[in-house]
């Protein structure tokens, strides 16, 4: 990402340029690039880095990457040209683009590799399949971090300010605690299973788009907060997003979640059940056990596999598969899509399930739509 006289400079530059609108998705991954969450990438992934990643996870140059990071259009672009690159919502200019290559791809082949499906009904796989016909590759130099500072404030953190918050913290074992939901007890448990082990734990949200009936990143992350503030020990957690949309790619996320926290500065992520997952489309711990297909060389960023967890009441708290010796009549199963429905219907929800102070932010949420 370019600042100072350069930035102004490729800004008047890229005034002058064609220019195309970048999908939702895409704008995040070149947000992505600009911050350094994507480093060693520059720009946009060639027909030999696609075909790498959906069929052996290494790039060209032999990097390891495990969802390809492509950008597409249906535009008349020669391969040589300089363009803009525009946000899909108020056409800002967001980064120019050198275009080194111009390419088709087999859309069905991305699914099924990076998916483990081709049914339209998965979300992942509706974007790929609706995506324009031609590939474009080519370095990017980016001049926008897309509105999610302005609209997130200190919660958008780069890679570079969260390393320079973790080392002023002291801390050197990083959990990145993935999440696209508010935080129930079960997630709020995963977590300080974590800090028992580690230095402290980034509760990492994503602020990018998601499904429909997810609850907004504005929404989540002052729920997170709340909870952080009142049931963490203070010094212990960081909170802060980042600007992806969900691919819903089960276990080959899972991989590009600890992939992209290596450059934020994580040692470890957790890994629970259905990570990533959307439906029934991959098995509850499909992801836990990618990281042992992959080389151990692969990733930096290790996996804390967690067990499902649930309140037991005969436990009298929260408690795993792996520590709980009761049946399931004694489990309540917490889940956020049971949480979503419980407050989407206005019903009551066990304060076993999740803390009073986010069910009252929550609340205030589903009371206005």
């Amino acid at each position: 990402m370019l600042s100072g006289g350069a930035l102004a400079a490729e800004r008047k530059r890229a005034a002058s340029l064609p220019s195309i609108r970048v999908s939702s998705r895409e704008k995040g991954d070149l947000v992505m690039l600009g911050i350094g969450g994507f480093t060693p990438l520059e720009g946009f992934m060639t027909r030999a880095d696609w075909q790498g990643v959906c069929d052996g996870y290494r790039t060209a140059a032999g990097v390891f990457w495990p969802i390809p990071i492509t950008l597409s259009t249906d535009a008349d672009v020669a391969v040589g040209s300089e363009i803009a690159l525009a946000d899909p919502d108020d056409g800002e200019l967001l980064a120019t683009m050198r275009v080194t290559e111009k390419y088709a791809i087999d859309k069905a082949h991305e699914c099924a590799s990076v998916f483990k499906t081709t049914d339209p009904a998965h979300p992942g796989v509706k974007m790929v399949m609706q995506q324009p016909a031609a590939n474009l590759a080519g370095p990017v130099k980016v001049l926008s971090d897309g509105g999610f500072r302005e609209k997130y404030g200190e919660l958008f953190m780069t890679p570079a300010e969260t390393r320079t918050e973790f080392e002023r913290l002291g801390w050197s074992r990083v959990a990145a605690f993935q999440t696209r939901n508010p935080m129930h007890r079960s997630h709020e448990y995963l977590a300080k299973v974590a800090i028992e082990t580690c230095d402290g734990v980034l509760v990492h949200s994503l602020l990018g788009a998601l499904k429909a009936g997810d609850i907004p990143a504005e929404v989540r992350t002052r729920a997170i907060g709340v909870l952080i503030e009142k049931y963490f020990r203070a010094g212990t957690v960081v909170q802060a997003g980042y600007p992806l949309d969900m691919r819903y790619a089960g276990p080959r996320e899972a991989l590009l979640h600890a992939l992209f926290r290596q450059n934020y500065g994580c040692s470890h992520l957790v890994v629970g059940r259905d990570h990533a997952g959307v439906g029934s489309y991959y098995g509850p711990f499909d992801a836990h056990g990618i990281f042992d297909e992959i080389p151990r060389d692969a990733l930096e960023t290790r996996p804390l596999k967690m067990d499902v967890t649930f309140w037991c009441y005969r436990c009298g708290g929260m408690a795993s598969g792996r520590t709980c010796p009761h049946g399931d009549a004694d489990r309540l199963q917490v889940s956020g899509t049971q949480l979503r429905k419980w407050l989407s219907e206005g019903s009551a929800v066990p304060a076993e399930f999740s803390r009073p102070e986010v069910l009252e932010v929550l609340r205030a949420y589903y009371a206005g739509l």
